[in-house]
């Protein structure tokens, strides 16, 4: 019996994991582009459980699921007893006998963590208030497609030093590339809330110009993520001058790539001639999530294959 593994944070895999994971993305994104059947899931299960509301993870992960022979519950903690105050090990217990594999998308990182201890099946974070690991593993796939190895490279975050940021910090350490981060006053990186244990891949620049200077890749999000809305007019004050907008990409590389996890409000964090302009590749990121998802619901369910 394959021991069981989760995808909670994104260093909960190895280097080696994710090159063979980002082989098997290609292989099966050629034969979805090509309209060639794969379906090494026939007759697995996915649960997936929204207390945050999503566009791109749900439809991802169903559609996913659904075009490697599977199938694919939604389920809104409001509709079930998880809303009601069954404890999160009890509902891990029942669920995890139900189906193949579970996907959860909620606030706190601990929420998850104790539904995977008491999980027969793996889990995967989809989102939570610490860390975005299916986000990063499609952005490091879609920079790769575009441009090679990001080993070595330089990765600028401009804006909150939220979950996204967080991620972008661990994924550094596991690809051994740079990370700086330009944050307002105030929304500096916490590197314990990150799960670092140094800070040999990242550099916190005061200007955002500083940390864009060079870069292979700029990149950011809203400046409200969801849970914080109460500060949404304070955090437009403090974030004005974090906008990533065409000056700022004008000195970084010149073939520098533009990325945005979406959904992005433009004249806000990111200008409209950049997510508009040559340099974002936001489309490919956000189909991406879905075939680099598809990898690791296959990796997660059957271990290595070979075809």
């Amino acid at each position: 019996m394959r021991p069981l593994k989760h995808f909670l944070q994104f260093k909960d895999l190895s280097l080696d994991e994710f090159e063979y994971l980002f082989a098997r993305t290609r292989w099966i994104k050629e034969r979805f582009k090509s309209y060639q059947q794969y379906w090494p899931l026939v007759d697995r299960t996915l649960v997936m459980i929204f207390e945050k509301a999503s566009t791109r993870t749900r439809l991802s992960f169903e559609a996913g699921m659904q075009q490697l022979g599977g199938a694919a519950i939604y389920l809104n903690t409001r509709d079930s007893q998880l809303g009601r105050g069954e404890p999160v090990e009890d509902a891990a217990q029942v669920i995890s006998r139900m189906c193949d594999a579970v996907m959860i998308r909620t606030f706190e990182q601990e929420i998850i963590e104790r539904f995977a201890a008491h999980s027969r099946v793996p889990v995967i974070n989809g989102l939570t208030n610490e860390y975005h690991p299916c986000q990063i593993m499609a952005d490091i796939f879609t920079f790769i497609e575009h441009r090679g190895s990001i080993k070595g490279k330089t990765v600028a975050w401009i804006g909150d030093s939220n979950n996204v940021c967080n991620t972008w910090l661990q994924a550094a350490e596991v690809f051994d590339f740079n990370v700086h981060v330009s944050t307002p006053p105030g929304y500096e990186v916490e590197s314990e809330r990150a799960g670092l244990y140094g800070a040999d891949h990242y550099e916190q620049f005061r200007d955002p110009m500083d940390a864009v200077r060079g870069a292979d890749l700029v990149t950011t999000d809203v400046w409200t993520s969801m849970g914080f809305e109460a500060q949404n007019e304070q955090r437009c004050r403090d974030f004005q001058d974090w906008q990533v907008d065409a000056d700022m990409m004008r000195v970084a590389k010149s073939d520098a790539l533009f990325m945005h996890c979406l959904p992005a409000h433009r004249g806000e964090e990111v200008a409209k001639e950049v997510i508009d302009g040559p340099h974002s590749v936001v489309w490919d990121e956000a189909e991406n999530r879905m075939h680099t998802q598809k990898a690791l619901l296959e990796y997660l369910l059957l271990g290595r294959v070979s075809e």
